[in-house]
């Protein structure tokens, strides 16, 4: 199948002049072969110019050119580097190959964008000047891929795996290609299974797999990333050798050690497992009568030697809980797992939270467990596949909330609290920490099934690389790279991206309250919809009011929180209003400080997403003619799905909230 090359195109800049640009670098070795052909592949489709490449470490030449420089005490770290660029001579410098590659990718990149405001490309390189140097603000940038060893993908909105294919490993063109995107906006670990792990996906860590798993890891190690796999916690039972899983048997801790000599010996660049345990149904050490540490302690003893690392995940409840007692709280899960253990996970294990205590919502609290932990090694997991967001149907643009959340003060220090310190190692000077994201790329030709949903691939790499970036300036970026530098085009789109994740709140579940979606499904609405039985609803709504009440006479969730957070929270009239359902149950009549009811909030809201859709459409219609016609008319296919969708959720939920109350809108529109 084809596919995109995605921001990676290269659009011709000029051709002025067509002299070789020489190269100098004294490095060899495969990837400073992958710098060598995105250098020529770039410079030629931006200005008809071929590279020279000019070996030798003294020869790093005085005149025009680019000079690739490896300086270990430049104390740039292992992934960091310095760009240096006046009228045609360029220096990148780093402590390692890998900070060689991140730089010409840097370089590139602003070759195409130049400004950020207002992206303009360098007409000619040899008049352009530049100065960058970056170290990445995380260590671990992951994607966890969702993808099923028979082709298809959980939560897959953009076609099938380009991994697995009827249970067999995929490597071939596409592969390379997606390495490159991904190193191209410095992701630098990939699980390419599902967490949940079943069937094949299990034989995954056996010698039937080996072979094709080498040539996967070989690419991506010529791309600076690290091969992870999901595992299944009882892969000893499951493969038929044991008849137990429990971490404290010695058989087990011997079956996994022996396991991992097998698989590091055949896959020696393996950056380590991926865990889901004790949840929706995965086997864990709960079955046991075991904790979390206990389990993962067993696992990271096994992979130390081989120099691997266990990210166990934190996303634990029990999913047939009855929602009918009101103190029994998901959101609590989390934190109640796993902050008693903090200090006793191995240094080898790094805990992998969600943003939020439920589900990659359109709007959540910052999971406390995140403020909670200064003992244990962490990284924070958003989700770019819009499983709740729209599907990739919708565009909705998640990196201002993404920025919302790295933003966030924990509270759990007098400086460097923030969510971003934390993930990053700053706080409590960690180095296994970081952010990874659930992906969504599927094999359909343009990576993630909707135009603009690459967006948030681009910004998601871009950010987890640089915590500094505005969400306004990678999406500039992304526009500029993917369509084009023509003003109106910047200006639309990027109007389009900012608007769409508020309007998708506006049109679904705003202040908070979450869900209210087709179980299961997640995509369309379903105001009482609950996900595993007719045990009740997440938004607890009757004739009188709506919201679940987590403040301590509720559920008591608040006090998670460090203060003055927990307090905060903890009050209908000092939440923020954004959360408000979240935090408190609320009659409908509340007036909020717009002046406006509860009720005619949500009645308000439900028609304002839908007029904001309609404005996107307007936007993007305005740019037809500058467009590539495909590309056009995939967008403005979408854009009428969910303008479609965005209204049949205004009309479900406004008349389900009428005929629970009986209260009419005060402007008269038909909501029945």
């Amino acid at each position: 199948m084809e596919y995109t090359q995605c921001w990676l195109q290269y659009k011709k800049i000029s051709d002025v002049n067509k002299l070789d640009v020489n190269v100098y670098c004294g490095e060899t070795g495969r990837l400073i072969d992958r710098i060598y052909e995105e250098l020529a592949l770039g410079f030629w489709d931006m200005y008809h110019r071929k590279i020279k490449i000019s070996g030798g470490a003294a020869n790093t030449g005085t005149g025009n050119g680019i000079v690739l420089t490896v300086n270990e005490k430049s104390s740039l770290g292992p992934e960091g580097y310095s760009l240096k660029s006046n009228r045609g001579r360029c220096i990148i410098e780093a402590d390692t190959q890998v900070g060689l590659l991140y730089g010409t990718f840097a370089l590139l990149r602003n070759l195409q964008t130049g400004e950020s405001k207002a992206p303009k490309p360098a007409a000619n390189f040899d008049n352009w000047s530049w100065e960058e140097e970056k170290i990445p603000s995380n260590p671990l940038r992951m994607l966890n891929h969702w993808d099923n060893m028979d082709g298809s993908i959980e939560r897959g909105y953009s076609g099938e795996s380009f991994f697995f294919h009827d249970n067999e490993i995929i490597v071939n063109d596409r592969t390379r290609a997606y390495a490159r995107l991904m190193a191209s906006v410095g992701i630098n670990a990939v699980v390419i299974n599902n967490v949940n792990v079943k069937d094949a996906a299990t034989e995954l860590i056996t010698e039937r797999y080996y072979t094709q798993l080498r040539k996967l890891a070989d690419i991506f190690e010529s791309y600076a990333i690290k091969l992870y796999l999901s595992i299944n916690f009882a892969s000893p039972v499951e493969l038929g050798e044991l008849d137990t899983a429990d971490p404290l048997d010695e058989r087990v801790g011997k079956w996994w050690r022996e396991k991992a000599e097998e698989i590091w010996k055949n896959l020696p660049g393996l950056g380590g497992f991926l865990v889901k345990a004790d949840s929706e149904g995965r086997p864990g050490p709960y079955t046991y009568g075991r904790t979390h540490s206990e389990g993962a302690n067993m696992l990271a003893e096994a992979v130390k030697p081989h120099g691997g690392t266990i990210i166990w995940r934190c996303f634990v409840y029990n999913c047939r809980q009855d929602w009918r007692d009101k103190i029994t709280d998901r959101a609590k899960a989390a934190y109640d797992n796993f902050k008693p253990l903090d200090g006793t996970f191995a240094d080898n294990v790094i805990l992998q939270i969600k943003n939020g205590p439920m589900d990659f919502q359109v709007r959540e609290p910052v999971s406390p467990l995140l403020g909670g932990l200064s003992k244990t090694n962490m990284i924070l997991e958003f989700q770019i596949a819009q499983e709740y967001t729209g599907q990739q149907k919708h565009v909705c643009f998640l990196i201002p909330w993404f920025k919302e959340v790295l933003n966030f003060d924990m509270y759990c220090k007098e400086k460097l609290s923030t969510v971003g310190d934390l993930v990053s190692g700053k706080t409590y000077h960690q180095v296994k920490c970081g952010i990874a994201a659930v992906a969504n790329t599927g094999n359909d030709n343009n990576w993630t099934g909707h135009d603009l949903a690459a967006a948030n691939l681009y910004g998601f790499g871009r950010l987890a690389f640089d915590t500094g970036l505005s969400s306004e300036r990678i999406a500039k970026e992304w526009i500029a790279l993917t369509y084009g530098f023509e003003e109106k085009v910047v200006k639309n789109i990027n109007k389009i991206l900012q608007m769409s994740w508020p309007a998708y709140e506006k049109y679904t579940s705003p202040l908070g309250i979450g869900w209210m979606v087709t179980p299961h499904t997640h995509y369309g609405p379903s105001v009482d919809g609950y996900e595993y039985d007719s045990w009740g609803t997440y938004h607890r709504a009757d004739h009188f009011g709506i919201g679940v009440d987590r403040s301590n006479k509720g559920t008591g969730y608040c006090s998670q929180y460090n203060p003055p957070l927990d307090t905060i929270y903890g009050d209908k009239e000092t939440c923020p209003e954004e959360l408000l359902l979240f935090f408190h149950y609320v009659d409908y009549s509340y007036t909020l400080s717009s002046g406006k009811t509860l009720l005619q909030h949500i009645y308000d809201s439900h028609f304002e997403g839908v007029e904001d859709v309609e404005k996107m459409i307007c936007l993007w219609e305005e740019i037809k003619e500058a467009m590539d016609m495909d590309s056009y008319n995939n967008v403005i296919l979408k854009l009428n799905e969910q303008l479609n969708s965005a209204k049949e959720w205004r009309d479900v939920i406004n008349s389900y909230f009428y005929r629970k109350t009986g209260i009419p809108d005060v402007k008269g529109r038909n909501i029945y």
